[in-house]
């Protein structure tokens, strides 16, 4: 794996030292140079791979094309040339746009501050705005560590001041998920600024905008992921709560997908993010009482073949399952069938076979009389068709293990019919295959009443506590 770094400069000094000094062209020489340096372990991702630019005298131009324009632009904001700055940020923007290496050697050259003076100085004038949010935008992709204290006042702002305007709302939304991916601080800065408001509250006054929708679906996740590993303890459990409890969240979504039954795209956004927000016993309950799940299940069978909502909808089946009474809810609403019919439909599907068999094995977790009802309408064999569909997918095999075991461990009943459908080959395939799945698999085995060796981790023999 490559672990070495160089700089933007140091590529280009070597692709042109192969043009001067070996006399060949100048595509020949970048690839020479990327050879030279990836059989080095040098990581290149961040390295634009181009030939800069020549100019009449011979010597190399300013730099690469998303520099040149960074100057131009700096030049127009010093000199407040509003319609040049306008211009320059759609430019740069699509640029940036290009490629993570435009944006970090764009980053690295200080655009940021650029950015945000272009910003600042055209925040009344909406057409420039909308570059400038743009601009910002495709710059902080994968680089949030930019974004610093006057540019979320700004972004709070903006969207306050815009928030009946889709355009600007939508761009701006885009800004905030760039710069809270990955970045604890800047989630927890920009909550405490409000944006979860703002966030809940453009779904609201543009419910009927499926851009805006999904754009503010995705920045509500992501405000609950724990995704910073330079932070040892986040705040997602508390960002779902206030998503939730003092911004209404899951009915604002669940009325907002009731819009959008023809648009796969939209519902499974919302379906995804309803899930994240399921961090509590209760809020699981919530979904149900408004209609959540009905509307959910009846997704799933209506629209069967749309496959990245049904693995969303499964995903968020699994999620509101965690609470017992839920689980009673599903499965009376004749939800495993629908979770086994979703399974068998898109056997080739391992994120779907993942997420089925996940469903499955909550609604059986503590529940013998639902396991009789998943072992009649088929799931079991569900699983195992999950499993030899998949044999190298690790999530898979675990999940279907955990399924055979929460429908054995309370109901050995079901053991001989299991083992009829080849479980425990199964089993002590992804056994031996997947390190990670071996604690379940024993589990399973053993409920199956299968022959496994349980080794004791420790008996209490040696030692003592007395001295």
């Amino acid at each position: 794996m490559a672990c070495k770094w160089i700089s933007q400069e140091t590529f280009d000094a070597v692709v042109q030292e192969n043009i001067e000094e070996f006399d060949i062209e100048p595509e020949e020489a970048l690839n020479e140079a990327i050879q030279q340096f990836e059989s080095q372990g040098v990581d290149l991702t961040n390295i634009i791979k181009a030939v800069r630019i020549q100019s009449e005298e011979g010597d190399s131009a300013p730099n690469h094309d998303v520099l040149t324009t960074l100057e131009s632009l700096r030049n127009a904001v010093g000199t407040s040339s509003i319609s040049s700055v306008s211009k320059l940020l759609v430019q740069f923007g699509d640029q940036c746009k290009q490629g993570m290496a435009h944006r970090y050697l764009a980053g690295q050259k200080s655009a940021y501050p650029v950015v945000l003076e272009a910003w600042k100085l055209c925040e009344g004038d909406k057409e420039t705005l909308l570059n400038a949010l743009y601009g910002m935008s495709s710059l902080t992709d994968g680089q949030p560590d930019l974004l610093e204290n006057v540019g979320q006042e700004l972004l709070i702002r903006t969207l306050q001041n815009y928030s009946k305007d889709a355009e600007v709302t939508l761009l701006a939304i885009r800004f905030a998920r760039h710069v809270c991916l990955k970045h604890e601080q800047n989630r927890q800065s920009l909550v405490k600024a409000g944006i979860l408001r703002h966030l809940t509250q453009a779904i609201s006054q543009h419910g009927t905008d499926p851009d805006i929708v999904r754009e503010a679906c995705s920045a509500l996740r992501i405000m609950t992921f724990d995704d910073d590993i330079r932070v040892p303890f986040g705040h997602a459990h508390d960002h779902a709560k206030m998503i939730v409890m003092e911004n209404n969240g899951l009915k604002l979504l669940i009325e907002a997908a009731k819009g959008f039954t023809d648009n796969s795209a939209v519902l499974s956004e919302l379906c995804s993010t309803v899930g994240r927000l399921c961090v509590r016993n209760e809020f699981c309950q919530d979904v149900v009482d408004l209609g959540g799940l009905n509307f959910m299940l009846a997704l799933l069978a209506d629209c069967i073949d749309h496959k990245e909502l049904v693995k969303q909808v499964l995903s968020a089946i699994k999620t509101i399952a965690g609470n017992d009474d839920v689980k009673d809810a599903i499965v009376n609403s004749g939800g495993t069938y629908l979770v086994v019919l979703a399974m068998t439909r898109h056997l080739s599907n391992a994120q779907i076979c993942d997420q089925g068999c996940a469903a499955l094995a909550m609604l059986a977790l503590r529940k013998p009389e639902n396991c009789k009802v998943i072992m009649e309408g088929g799931g079991a064999l569900a699983a195992l068709q999950a499993m030899k569909a998949h044999p190298k997918d690790s999530s898979v095999q675990k999940q279907a293990c955990m399924v055979i075991r929460n429908l054995v461990s309370r109901t050995c009943d079901f053991s001989q019919f299991i083992l009829e459908m080849g479980a425990e080959s199964l089993i002590l395939q992804a056994r031996s295959a997947h390190k990670d799945c071996d604690d379940v698999a024993k589990a399973a085995l053993r409920d199956l009443g299968c022959k496994v060796e349980l080794r004791e981790l420790w008996t209490g023999q040696k030692g003592s506590l007395e001295h």
